[in-house]
């Protein structure tokens, strides 16, 4: 004997349709411009380097405890690879809109006003990685000169003693450098854009 479905009973979506749904789910927002992308692929590759960092605190277990002849360079390169990850993380989340935020207002805002609010919050964001490189400029060239003026790389002053402080610092700037340029992109897309349609009048 069949049974039948409830009349308040919501049908399950089609099974057809579920790779289209996961497809927008996945996707977060996509690039707004060439030097989006190129940071997206880029930010890909760069994650590799989290493997990288597995692959080699390995190596140091098996040093230590299995032959008991521990190394003097795993502990500092991992923390490097990883403050490399974090650093990149910024433009990587810029290129994609994917930095976490607050958008109670912003879903609730028309689409004109939407789209002050874009040109506000670019602004905003321009303004404040200008202020950031401009620091990290200075940060850097600490790190990099002695006080003479002299290319002089900063170093972790252990018994290995690698450059790794400066090299950090510089990919600050880097990263910092790279939001700088996106945001100005941002910004002149977000000047040229106009309010978004209403979706019910664009179908």
């Amino acid at each position: 004997m069949s049974q039948k479905t409830p009349d308040n009973q919501t049908p399950s979506p089609n099974t057809q349709d579920l790779p289209e749904i996961l497809e927008t789910v996945e996707e977060v927002s996509p690039e707004r411009n060439a030097l989006d992308r190129l940071i997206a692929r880029g930010g890909r590759a760069v994650s590799w380097l989290v493997l990288v960092a597995m692959g080699i605190s390995v190596v140091e277990v098996f040093m230590r405890y299995g032959f008991n002849n521990p190394t003097s360079w795993v502990h500092e390169t991992v923390v490097f690879l990883i403050a490399v990850i974090f650093v990149l993380g910024g433009p990587a989340a810029m290129a994609r809109n994917s930095h976490i935020r607050v958008k109670v207002l912003y879903d609730s805002a028309g689409p004109r006003l939407k789209c002050w609010m874009d040109r506000f919050n670019d602004l905003l964001t321009l303004i404040f990685c200008l202020t950031m490189s401009y620091a990290a400029f200075h940060m850097f060239w600490g790190a990099s000169h002695n006080p003479l003026g002299e290319w002089s790389l900063e170093r972790s002053g252990t018994s290995w003693n690698p450059p790794f402080p400066a090299m950090v610092k510089g990919m600050i700037l880097f990263a910092l450098v790279l939001m700088t340029l996106q945001a100005c992109l941002h910004l002149w897309e977000s000047i040229k854009a106009k309010p978004a349609a209403n979706i019910e009048e664009a179908r």
